[in-house]
């Protein structure tokens, strides 16, 4: 099967080079950015507003290679993961996923903040976050992933993904 998607958007923001940006949205929280939608999809944006946080799907359009086993970003013993148990951005289908703060909507400009995002990044769908459907209650594991708020906050990429 052959999966075609289309741009919505382009994600607008101040990182230009992959190396030394954060590597998670809690590692710019104050960092803000815009969206800028095709006109032909900013009636879609009605409501939007309404919503303090979004889920971004975007397309890692720097990437042009992908591994199935990778060395991620905090991790702290330096292994080979799967790169199904990662977020980092050499997945098969390089598609990307962060959780932003809305700002402000004006017409078809999307303002965010919270952004780890390279500059000039495909959008290709946003979903508004909802407290009763995506808080996840009980017990939560994470893997191997062991470090810390403070730690994943102040990681910034390497070369490792370039």
């Amino acid at each position: 099967m052959e999966v075609n998607l289309r741009q919505i958007a382009t994600i607008k923001s101040p990182f230009c080079d992959l190396k030394d940006m954060p590597v998670q949205p809690c590692g710019a929280r104050e960092v803000l950015a815009t969206i800028e939608f095709k006109e032909e999809y900013s009636v879609g944006l009605k409501d939007l507003d309404g919503f303090s946080h979004a889920y971004l799907i975007y397309y890692f359009h720097k990437i042009d290679t992908h591994q199935l086993s990778v060395i991620p970003f905090n991790d702290k013993t330096n292994t080979q993961r799967g790169v199904f148990s990662t977020r980092t951005p050499m997945h098969p289908n390089s598609i990307g996923l962060s959780v932003v703060e809305i700002v402000n909507v004006v017409d078809n400009i999307v303002t965010i903040k919270g952004v780890d995002i390279v500059d000039g990044t495909p959008l290709l769908d946003i979903k508004p976050y909802i407290e009763n459907f995506d808080r996840v209650e009980g017990a939560v594991k994470s893997g191997w992933m062991h470090a810390s708020a403070d730690e994943v906050s102040s990681m910034r990429s390497d070369e490792r993904f370039i």
